[in-house]
């Protein structure tokens, strides 16, 4: 199964860094993609109006989609919490869907969210403020593939979820990560957006194959990819999205792209912290290599 579509080709994660270089350098990225979470306020899920959007943030998402396709990248859903399922995100979700026309949006496949009992009757919660892996079993597969299909059902747009990174591993998994991705995309119709970085790092941290872990996935579901860097913090190699690409990212973007070229968009992602290290120069470098890697195989 492959999620049919236009190719769009090299794009970059909006960070409040961002604004000045998406208005003066349109020409370095074919789109767009924003993390809706930091565009708005949630002032809690039993208050009205419950999101509001920062000043002239909608203004501006407008303005740039008149320019290029953009895509949605959330962080708050936490898919894979079990006793929260937040509908009032994917309603918010599809609300920004009709002003902004994605050609799809994501999450990660992970959670962050949990109930905190001392603050039940008011519906709070406690945020983890990491995203957490879920346990690769059945009854989480059927718990989010479910989900999966109530948010397709709600957002009239493609879906993603994206492979987690972590840095402590779940014993006595019952399926391999790619495995899980394969059944997922089979049960639920939602495509991956595979980090590349996210792989690299727990290669780096736990020994996992990317060799086998690419030939392992069905990259049949692989929609969009994920270009980032990291640093070494307390024994831990991060995914802390610092500066440029990491160097082996560059040759696992070549490797995926020569065998699934049907790959509809590579996204460099970097937080805006690492902006005076990058400069306007150093952007457009990520993205002009990102470019010539995808022109090759795509």
């Amino acid at each position: 199964m492959r999620i049919p579509g236009q190719k769009l080709g090299v794009g970059l994660l909006l960070n409040p860094a961002l604004p000045q270089f998406v208005e003066s350098h349109p020409d370095t990225f074919d789109y767009l993609e924003l993390i809706p979470d930091r565009e708005w306020a949630d002032r809690g899920v039993n208050i009205t109006p419950r999101y509001l959007f920062l000043d002239q943030s909608l203004d501006f998402l407008l303005r740039a989609r008149e320019r290029k396709p953009m895509l949605c990248h959330s962080i708050g859903l936490s898919i894979g919490s079990a006793a929260i399922f937040d509908t009032g995100h994917v309603d918010q979700l599809r609300w920004l869907d009709e002003q902004l026309a994605f050609a799809w949006h994501s999450d990660h496949l992970s959670f962050s969210r949990l109930p905190d009992a001392l603050a039940a009757a008011e519906g709070g919660e406690m945020h983890t403020a990491i995203a957490l892996p879920v346990p690769y079993d059945q009854e989480v597969l059927e718990l989010i593939a479910e989900r999966v299909a109530r948010i397709r059902a709600s957002i009239d747009c493609p879906f993603l979820l994206e492979n987690n990174v972590y840095y402590a591993e779940t014993p006595d998994q019952e399926m391999s990560e790619p495995e899980f991705l394969n059944r997922l995309c089979q049960d639920s119709g939602c495509g991956i957006l595979l980090d590349l970085h996210n792989l690299h790092v727990n290669a780096r941290n736990h020994g996992v194959s990317v060799e086998s872990y690419l030939r392992d996935l069905d990259l049949r579901h692989v929609v969009e990819l994920h270009l980032a860097g990291g640093d070494e913090l307390l024994g831990f190699y991060t995914d802390s999205h610092a500066g440029p690409v990491a160097e082996p990212v560059w040759d696992l973007l070549a490797e995926t792209l020569r065998a699934a070229p049907w790959i509809r968009a590579v996204t460099f992602e970097f937080h805006e912290s690492s902006y005076p290290l990058l400069k306007i120069d150093g952007i457009a470098a990520e993205l002009k290599r990102a470019r010539r890697i995808w022109e090759r195989y795509c």
